[in-house]
């Protein structure tokens, strides 16, 4: 029997999504707790990797177990996983999957959002979740720069290294939006698939031509020559959020849980 989860967590702790040789992976946690309720420790798939320090509100992931061991509802599974895990951990769904589904193949895309504190003087309420830019940014270049990301390029200039080599390093950019609120920024990037680091790359970048670096238009010369060197910095891991993840019907896409207040 299959089963989908959808997961949050606060990343600041963890060596990043997946299963880690040193240090911890949130993924390792999650199973560590399923092992101790299904005797054949099942294995975690998941839609997506995050790095270090990077959060997610809207991890799906799956997991198969044998029909015998499969007797609690899904809602009495829910509570039974978080039963078992930390508090910056949290299962906010579970529901049965087709045989045929798949948390990575199946992805159409995914969403991060991406925040920015810009203030001289950094909310102490968001350290962990938001990067702290004190100089002033200006909305306008930012917004030029981010409407040169849309569409199908080819974006090594934006991703650094995995380590292995690559079928390709394009990527279509469907939605690349700044918007402001008071002192904050956030950015809210969805694609087809995102490359290492590319959305780090992305916002860095942005906010590079938001501080007036260099102009809007050095994006489109940036994704011509493919080529990191080329363009701006990497933001800071912690300002990061896997925040959707799209799926072909019948999988309809998933959202964070509505804050308590609203429902």
């Amino acid at each position: 029997m299959k089963f989908k989860l959808v997961i949050a967590y606060d990343g600041t702790a963890y060596e990043g999504w997946q299963v880690q040789k040193i240090g911890t992976g949130v993924q390792q946690i999650v199973e560590t707790a399923l092992a101790r309720l299904f005797p054949s420790g099942p294995r975690l798939h998941s839609s997506s990797r995050t790095d270090t320090g990077v959060h997610a509100l809207a991890m799906v992931a799956h997991f198969e177990v044998p029909p015998a061991e499969a007797r609690l509802s899904v809602r009495r599974l829910l509570a039974a996983i978080n039963a078992h895990l930390p508090m910056d951990v949290r299962v906010v769904s579970v529901a049965r999957a087709p045989a045929a589904f798949h948390a990575r193949f199946d992805a159409a895309g995914k969403q991060y959002r991406y925040f920015v504190w810009n203030h001289a003087a950094m909310n102490p309420l968001r350290r962990h979740t938001a990067w702290h830019v004190p100089r002033r940014l200006d909305p306008r270049l930012m917004h030029a720069a981010a409407r040169l990301f849309l569409g199908r390029h080819d974006f090594q200039s934006f991703s650094a290294n995995p380590g292995y080599r690559r079928q390709t390093t394009v990527r279509t950019i469907t939605r690349c939006d700044v918007k402001k609120s008071g002192p904050q920024f956030t950015f809210i990037i969805e694609g087809d698939g995102f490359l290492y680091k590319m959305v780090r790359g992305i916002v860095g970048t942005i906010v590079q031509a938001g501080q007036g670096k260099f102009p809007p238009e050095d994006v489109k010369v940036m994704l011509a020559k493919a080529d990191r060197r080329v363009a701006g910095m990497n933001a800071p891991a912690h300002g990061l959020v896997l925040w959707k993840v799209f799926y072909r019907a019948p999988h309809k896409p998933e959202r964070p849980p509505a804050p308590a207040s609203a429902r």
